[in-house]
């Protein structure tokens, strides 16, 4: 399920001097950013449609974001910092204040003097955390004292996630690639971007000073509001992660024919397949992220069908396709790059309630694949219970479909994500250009004429 920024920043690094009133509204925004994220799952995208968030601009909205994103990507070690200098853990809502001064402290994101002074001055908006002034104030000035940004460096890269992904990922991938999946956390990724055309591909990289991937993709480096960006307007090319781009191109459309994508928002699937010739028709439940998809439709001037309704539910009248896309809910461990929220908002519980939705939703997809049509499975996630375990017990419960068969190079990718015909796993930096990608699982269904 990956997003596709229509307007929002990659935020910069901004300092203090550049934001209002002394940065603190960007900073509480912030605060209720993390906070949201850390108590439920979606909660980082749904605090940005509301206040105090909703209602910054400028350099005071980049900041605030940047700062969020920041605090969760090192939380971590954060707290490793912190609690090694708590004698006993203070409420919830003093180290919450705690962390983002620490996150300004240790990651650069402002002066250590006015790291401190700002936090401290949020603590006195708080009655909550008014008392908890002094404490704050010497935390976060001793931080600085003992080397400041230094501290986090030398620390262990399996701090950067929650010890009960860390070991799913050992268990799953082996020790060595859990330490690169946990070293990738911190870092900021660039931007991709996917022409509507690949003949577009070579104007797009000059255009935006990027690079042509192997996938198709251009790998773009620049900061700002994408909606800037030369092309953007004129419909040229959308934001959209390179390992995104995989269900799309593994499901290889021709033109004229019938495609589905299921759980279409906010469109990124969905232009691909109109753009390849297909008739495609988007479903999705929530009309409001469906409405993103009629926005790029129309941005790119390109058509498809759009339907809200429960995909579950949906093809009751016998209707089927030539080619079906299930990019289906899940986890989305494979996005900490550009989400990582995901990461301290998922329980591990999470993974099992998900499982049960794609397993429904898959024999849904077979349905609404017609004879000798093909059907593609796909999540952005590195949980093995919800990629290759559910491709294999798809195909058990679906004698009538088999695994398709796409070798790795024909999709510009390495042979060492290939797990089988057909199916690939794509993980976080594994194998990739400067800068990765996220981690997806695709697999590729036939089913019988």
């Amino acid at each position: 399920m990956t997003q596709i920024p229509v307007s929002e920043p990659s935020a910069p690094e901004l300092t203090a001097p550049q934001l209002t009133a002394n940065g603190l509204p960007a900073r509480r925004a912030a605060l209720s950013l993390v906070d949201a994220a850390l108590a439920r799952r979606g909660g980082f995208e749904e605090a940005m449609n509301t206040p105090p968030y909703s209602q910054l601009t400028g350099s005071d909205r980049a900041f605030a974001r940047n700062l969020a994103s920041t605090t969760l990507r090192g939380l971590g070690r954060i707290d490793h910092l912190l609690n090694a200098r708590l004698k006993s853990p203070p409420p919830p809502a003093a180290m919450a204040l705690l962390r983002l001064g620490a996150a300004q402290i240790l990651f650069g994101l402002a002066p250590a003097f006015a790291a401190v002074s700002t936090t401290v001055d949020l603590a006195e908006q708080f009655t909550s955390t008014q008392r908890f002034k002094g404490l704050i104030n010497a935390i976060l000035r001793g931080l600085d004292r003992d080397g400041g940004g230094r501290l986090a460096e030398d620390l262990p890269a399996t701090l950067n996630a929650p010890e009960w992904l860390v070991a799913r990922w050992r268990a799953a991938f082996g020790e060595a690639q859990a330490q690169a999946l946990c070293a990738r956390i911190p870092e900021t990724p660039p931007t991709d971007v996917m022409p509507r055309r690949p003949d577009l591909s070579e104007a797009i990289a000059a255009t935006l000073e990027g690079v042509v991937l192997s996938t198709g993709s251009v790998r773009v480096s620049r900061r700002g509001d994408v909606a800037e960006w030369p092309g953007y307007a004129d419909g040229d090319w959308w934001v959209q992660d390179a390992a995104a781009t995989l269900p799309a191109r593994l499901l290889a459309v021709t033109p004229g024919e019938t495609a589905l994508d299921m759980c279409a928002a906010p469109g990124g699937k969905t232009l691909q397949l109109a753009a390849a010739g297909a008739r495609v028709t988007a479903v999705d439940r929530s009309a409001r992220r469906l409405q993103r998809v009629t926005e790029n439709l129309a941005r790119t001037r390109l058509e498809a069908e759009t339907v809200t309704a429960d995909v579950s539910l949906f093809g009751a009248d016998g209707r089927t396709f030539d080619a079906v896309l299930l990019d289906a809910p899940c986890s989305a461990t494979g996005t900490f790059r550009r989400h990582p929220d995901v990461l301290w908002g998922a329980r591990p519980a999470d993974i099992a309630k998900l499982a049960g939705v794609q397993s429904r939703m898959l024999d849904a997809a077979a349905r609404l694949t017609r004879p000798g049509g093909r059907m593609v499975y796909s999540v952005c996630s590195l949980e093995p219970e919800e990629g290759e375990a559910q491709a294999e017990a798809f195909l058990a419960r679906h004698p009538d479909f088999r695994p398709g068969e796409v070798a790795a190079e024909t999709l510009g990718l390495p042979a060492d994500c290939q797990v089988r015909p057909g199916a690939f796993r794509l993980l976080p930096g594994a194998s990739t250009p400067d800068g990765g990608q996220d981690g997806f699982f695709a697999a590729l269904f036939v089913r019988a004429p």
